[in-house]
């Protein structure tokens, strides 16, 4: 008898997005259809965005994911890495999920990716950490209206070292059909001048590569972003960013913000 597929269900839909198909497409779209962009740019290889609700962080995610609308048909695995925000862990999680579900249908999981990376350091299946994680589904509906179809290698990072990531990242990275993207947001719940002037540091430092000056004040997905930058470093990729705010600019007040970040490497 044939197993049955097992779904990984949307945890945040009608939260930090719209949970009905056809406004979701049309927020989506909307968001990045405001964005615009350079002609005859260079694919990016790995993007890093950040994973709040629509209203805050939307228009900061659509800045960088409207430069791989031209690549739909082309890129055709993503590998989306973001932080474990509710299931305390060591290492990096797999799952056992056939395919991640948004309303605008579901994702298959490459399982042949997740096989290839199981013998690494740190590589664990670990499916509770991906039930209630939003830092890679809010990502989804994004990629989808982006690519249109794709295989999704979805990794959610707990405590693990910028090697352990880079070294999954490494063995994963292929061609111009494979997308890379970190989840991360940057620091939270400041005043807005703290929290500007705390993500300005943090952009030159990602800009630098330096993986040594992120940690958990900096972006909550300072882990994954850290191994993506240690690898960008050895490979030579050149890194733009192309936004930097908080949910002071965009939906919310400016007593406690959370900051915002979206970088292309190329």
């Amino acid at each position: 008898m044939t197993a049955q597929p097992r779904i990984r269900e949307p945890a945040i839909a009608g939260q930090f997005y719209p949970a009905e198909p056809e406004e979701l497409r049309a927020t989506v779209t909307r968001l990045l259809d405001a964005v615009p962009l350079v002609a005859d740019a260079a694919p990016p290889k790995a993007l890093i965005a950040p994973h709040a609700g629509y209203p805050y962080s939307g228009p900061v995610a659509a800045s960088v994911y409207a430069h791989i609308r031209p690549l739909a048909g082309k890129i055709r695995r993503v590998i989306l890495l973001g932080p474990s925000h509710r299931v305390p862990f060591r290492g990096i999680a797999t799952t056992t999920a056939t395919a991640y579900r948004s309303p605008l249908g579901d994702i298959p999981v490459d399982h042949e990716a997740l096989d290839a990376i199981e013998d690494l350091p740190g590589v664990q299946l670990l499916d509770i950490a991906h039930g209630p994680e939003h830092s890679l589904e809010a990502h989804l509906p994004f990629l989808q209206v982006a690519l249109g179809e794709f295989e999704l290698v979805p990794l959610v990072v707990g405590d693990a070292s910028s090697e352990q990531v880079a070294s999954v990242l490494e063995r994963l990275w292929g061609g111009p059909e494979t997308l890379i993207v970190v989840s991360s947001d940057l620091s939270h719940f400041h005043d807005y001048a703290t929290a500007c002037r705390l993500d300005t540091a943090t952009t030159r430092a990602i800009e630098q590569l330096d993986e040594h000056a992120l940690g958990p004040e900096q972006a909550c997905g300072c882990r994954p972003l850290a191994g993506l930058l240690r690898l960008a470093r050895q490979r030579g990729l050149t890194i733009t960013t192309l936004d930097q705010r908080n949910s002071g600019d965009t939906a919310g007040p400016r007593d406690q913000v959370v900051g915002y970040g979206a970088w292309m490497l190329q």
